[in-house]
């Protein structure tokens, strides 16, 4: 797929939102991915973890993991699409842990999954388990990078697109200066 079909597979199902808005991180942005949005597609969510995921498939993960919530549709698809088992973690006292029977096991091949990586604070917390479960992170994958090139996992990380999205300080953000009231879409508290 090229970048500017996802881009239209983005915008149809209004996932790349425009506006003022206030990131989990504490920044302010113009652009929000609520990719969500995307997910409620089961084709067109299909479509693009399968493309995804013959990006990945040279990594031959035995599992895939994601955090929930947002990794959760990605790691099931990703799975589908590799033929492998996929889980998901998910906070609990706000620590990120498996539950539900999900095992990762030592020596277990891991592919770490998620929407959406900005900081990647979710997918290190997943990766924190993997290590803490003896299994070996052999690559992190999402459908969209808005870090910049700034997210490190130590292993390779993969995406289908790249969105540089402008972000602010809360004090430097012009759409602030502007008059604009932040708005925070997203489910992380």
């Amino acid at each position: 797929m090229s970048r500017e079909e996802i881009l239209k597979d983005l915008e149809e199902t209004g996932a790349l939102l425009k506006g003022h808005f206030l990131l989990s991180s504490g920044l302010h942005s113009g652009g929000y991915v609520q990719c969500a949005s995307l997910l409620k597609y089961p084709a067109t969510a299909g479509k693009l973890c399968e493309e995804l995921a013959d990006k990945v498939a040279e990594y031959k993960p035995d599992i895939v993991v994601g955090p929930a919530l947002g990794g959760v549709i990605v790691s099931y698809e990703l799975a589908r699409a590799l033929g492998k088992p996929g889980i998901f973690t998910e906070r609990k006292e706000k620590k990120m842990e498996l539950r539900r029977n999900f095992e990762i096991n030592p020596g277990d091949r891991v592919l770490v999954v998620e929407d959406v990586v900005t900081t990647g604070g979710s997918v290190k917390e997943v990766i924190e388990i993997v290590s803490d479960r003896g299994g070996e992170l052999i690559a992190v994958a999402s459908l969209i990078d808005r870090s910049g090139g700034k997210a490190d996992f130590g292993v390779p990380f993969e995406s289908l697109i790249s969105l540089n999205l402008a972000v602010y300080q809360p004090d430097e953000c012009p759409l602030c200066k502007e008059g604009s009231k932040a708005v925070k879409p997203g489910s992380r508290e």
